[in-house]
């Protein structure tokens, strides 16, 4: 969202956008609002809630936990009694395209630099009041050439009307210049699944879009 929201400020400065898996909603539009308390995005948004959750394991495990929920197609939503991290069993093993390897490299990085950026971009800047475009907000587009790369599989679909939003093309009312390629067996961490495929697909974007 973050990318979108420049390119409504600032649209000279923006030559094309890619996506992977989040598609534009104008300012305003909350599908939280329709999901229950536990959803992991508002329990995300709560300021020391997510800090306490992970608090109770080591990085190493909350990398593996969040790589496990968003391999699947289940949206994350937590019980009354639960939180985000619960909703993994211990025993549960990483998605066959992300290795030990790559587990221990990333509890590396997220042992010096902690959760604190992840957790506020995107989710809590989600949350902030922002001053937009004068235009009133059904008419602020996003006139840059955008790619939306989305898995078949990513549980953002399963979010009530985010499927029938991007495939009926009612997105393209907000970004007009939309090109969408869907991945039959693509998760949340599309680019990480399928990371030639992907970057490929990028690629050839970017090329026929030079200016």
């Amino acid at each position: 969202m973050v990318g979108y929201m420049f390119s409504l400020f600032h649209p000279e400065k923006v030559s094309a956008i890619v996506s992977l898996g989040v598609a534009f909603r104008p300012p305003g539009s909350r599908t939280s609002q329709v999901l229950p308390e536990g959803y992991y995005i508002q329990r995300w948004q709560e300021t020391g809630r997510a800090e306490a959750d992970f608090g109770r394991f080591d990085i190493k495990t909350v990398v593996k936990n969040i790589y496990i929920l968003f391999a699947r197609s289940e949206i994350p939503i937590a019980g009354e009694n639960q939180e985000i991290m619960d909703l993994v069993e211990p025993s549960t093993p990483l998605p066959s395209w992300f290795t030990e390897e790559d587990l221990a490299v990333y509890a590396d990085l997220y042992e010096k630099s902690g959760f604190q950026t992840p957790l506020q971009v995107p989710y809590r800047i989600l949350k902030a009041k922002v001053e937009l475009p004068k235009q009133a907000p059904k008419d602020l587009k996003v006139v840059a050439p955008t790619l939306l790369i989305m898995g078949e599989k990513d549980f953002v679909f399963k979010i009530p009307g985010t499927e029938e939003y991007i495939r009926s093309g009612e997105v393209k009312k907000y970004v007009p210049n939309l090109e969408t390629i869907y991945l039959p067996e693509g998760s949340h961490f599309i680019h990480e699944q399928f990371p030639d495929q992907v970057n490929q697909l990028i690629l050839n974007f970017l090329d026929s879009n030079k200016q």
